[in-house]
C-alpha cells in the first residue's frame, strides 16, 4: 500500500490545523527534517499545503507546546531536540551529573556570584538568622550548548567559606562542597509548579516575557539536619521534563478482605 499524500483533506471533519499538525509531526518522526535542521517559514507552509496563516500558526503553535520545534525571535522555526530529563527522587545527584548519565553535554555560565544577606524567608529556609552572610550563586545551566534553566542557590557562607570566589563554570557545585567544603547532602525537600518567565530570566534563556516555565525549589540537608542549600530554578517550559519513581510500602497496608454480605467490618 503507498503511503497516504501529504495533502489536506478539506473535505474531513478533522480541523485543518490538526492535520497540518500530523503532517508536519511525521516528517519531524520520520527524520525528514533533523534536529537543529530550521523548517519552512509560515508563508511558505501556506503555500505547499494551501491553507491560512491562522491554520499555520496554529498547527506550529501546538508543535512547540508538544516539544517537536522552537521558536527563534527572527532567525526562525527549527526542529527540537528530545526535551531534557531531570530526577526528582531516584539519586540526589546534581545537573551536571545528571546529565552526564544521559550521554548529554552540560554547561554552566555564571551570571552572578556574590556574598549578600539572608532576608527573612531565606533565614527560616536555611536556618541561620535574618541578616546572616550567604553566598548566592546564580547560573545559566545548557545542555548541549542550549540555555535550560536559570538556577539561584543560596548557603550560609559559614558551611563554605570561599565559596564566593570558586569558579563554577567548569566544576560542579557539589563535588566542590563535598570534596573540598566535606560536606554532604543526604536528602532534599523538593517542590516543582508552573511559573511565568520575568523579563531577565527569559532574556537568558531565550524565551519571550510571560512564556511558561517549570518552577523548581529544593532544600537540602546535611546528615544531622542543618541545611545546606536553597534554589531556586526556572526552567523553560517547552524543553524540560522531570521524572519521580514512586514505591509502595507493602508492609504499611494489608489487602481488604471480600465480605460477601457487603457489610464491612
Amino acid at each position: 500500500m503507498e503511503p497516504s499524500p501529504e495533502v489536506i483533506d478539506f473535505s474531513s471533519y478533522v480541523p485543518y490545523y490538526v492535520q497540518l499538525r500530523e503532517l508536519l509531526k511525521g516528517r519531524i518522526l520520520a527524520g525528514l527534517w533533523q534536529v537543529g535542521e530550521r523548517i519552512p517559514g509560515e508563508v511558505e507552509l501556506c503555500r505547499e499545503f494551501g491553507v491560512s496563516r491562522t491554520v499555520v500558526r496554529q498547527a506550529l503553535l501546538e508543535l512547540e507546546l508538544g516539544g517537536y520545534i522552537i521558536r527563534r525571535k527572527g532567525r526562525g522555526t527549527f526542529v527540537s531536540g528530545p526535551k531534557v530529563t531531570e530526577r526528582l527522587a531516584q539519586k540526589l545527584t546534581g545537573f551536571h551529573q545528571d546529565m552526564l548519565e544521559q550521554g548529554r553535554k552540560p554547561g554552566t555560565r555564571v551570571l552572578s556570584q556574590r556574598l549578600t544577606r539572608a532576608d527573612a524567608f531565606l533565614a527560616s529556609q536555611l536556618q541561620v538568622p535574618a541578616g546572616a552572610t550567604l553566598v548566592e550563586v546564580r547560573r545559566l545551566r545548557l545542555v548541549e550548548d542550549e540555555p535550560i534553566a536559570v538556577v539561584t542557590s543560596f548557603l550560609p557562607e559559614s558551611l563554605c567559606p570561599g565559596l564566593e570566589k570558586v569558579d563554577l563554570s567548569e566544576r560542579s557545585l557539589y563535588q566542590y562542597l563535598e570534596n573540598e567544603c566535606r560536606l554532604f547532602i543526604v536528602r532534599a525537600h523538593r517542590s516543582i509548579e508552573a511559573a511565568a518567565a520575568s523579563e531577565e530570566d527569559a532574556r537568558h534563556l531565550g524565551i519571550h516575557t510571560g512564556d511558561p516555565v517549570i518552577l523548581l525549589e529544593s532544600l537540602s540537608f546535611l546528615e544531622d539536619g542543618t541545611p545546606l542549600e536553597y534554589f531556586r530554578a526556572y526552567h523553560r517550559g517547552d524543553r524540560a521534563r522531570f521524572e519521580i519513581e514512586l514505591v509502595r510500602q507493602r508492609d504499611r497496608w494489608r489487602p481488604l478482605e471480600w465480605d460477601p454480605s457487603g457489610d464491612r467490618p
